[in-house]
């Protein structure tokens, strides 16, 4: 029981439909952003850093949230009579602007694809 395999080389020299240079780089960022982009991949960053700014609940309105980021700004006045509660409402909208940030960019993915 012999076989024989034949191997033979083919040069396509001719074949421009394969690598480009602009075809590299989307690959490359592709794979450092986990498929989700640039902005897929700042979006969670921009929104927590806007809501870092006390007072305004401006990572909210950039998660176009508007009407909570109303309501969180008119109940902060009465809390800022106890001083206790308003810290815990300023750490809890810098979580919020994260977690719904993250979760419009993996929605939106989940859609495309």
């Amino acid at each position: 029981m012999s076989s024989e395999f034949v191997v033979e080389i083919v040069d396509d020299d001719d074949d421009d439909s394969g690598v480009n240079p602009i075809r590299v780089v989307k690959v490359i960022w592709y794979e450092i952003s986990g498929g989700i982009g640039p902005w897929g991949a700042l979006r969670p960053i921009i929104a927590f850093l806007l809501a870092l700014i006390p007072f305004l609940f401006i990572g909210q309105h950039f998660n176009r949230q508007h009407r909570k980021a109303a309501g969180w700004f008119a109940v902060q006045f009465p809390l800022l009579l106890t001083v206790l509660l308003w810290p815990v409402l300023y750490l809890w909208s810098i979580g919020d602007a994260w977690w719904v940030s993250s979760n419009i960019v993996a929605r939106s993915e989940t859609i495309i694809s």
